[in-house]
């Protein structure tokens, strides 16, 4: 399965950097812009999916690395992970993307 099955997102993200068709840390620049200007997101799935995304990207940059490089990526992808899944506590369980972020931060502890 891996990050590739969240992907691709609605327009907005695959816009910005599709995450796991560039390099780790340039798609997480891109949707780290998102959650930087929170305020144009506010209540939209837009900001919850950046969390995603910016988890995603960290995921793939960590397994891409070694050493200190993969360790600090892999902290921010289990931080945006954490981030994503309490923003979506109360969702539906069997939603599939929430399933499969519960599972990829799973594998990442």
């Amino acid at each position: 399965m891996g990050h590739q099955s969240l992907l691709p997102l609605p327009d907005i993200h695959s816009q910005r950097g599709v995450s796991c068709n560039r390099t780790g840390q340039a798609a997480a620049g891109e949707f780290q812009k998102i959650l930087d200007h929170s305020g144009i997101v506010w209540n939209c799935w837009t900001g919850a999916l950046a969390h995603l995304c910016v988890a995603c990207a960290n995921a793939l940059q960590a397994r891409s690395s070694q050493g200190a490089d993969a360790d600090a990526a892999r902290v921010r992808a289990l931080a945006a992970y954490k981030d994503f899944l309490t923003l979506w506590k109360d969702a539906d369980p069997d939603i599939p993307i929430l399933k499969q972020a519960k599972t990829e931060y799973a594998k990442l502890q």
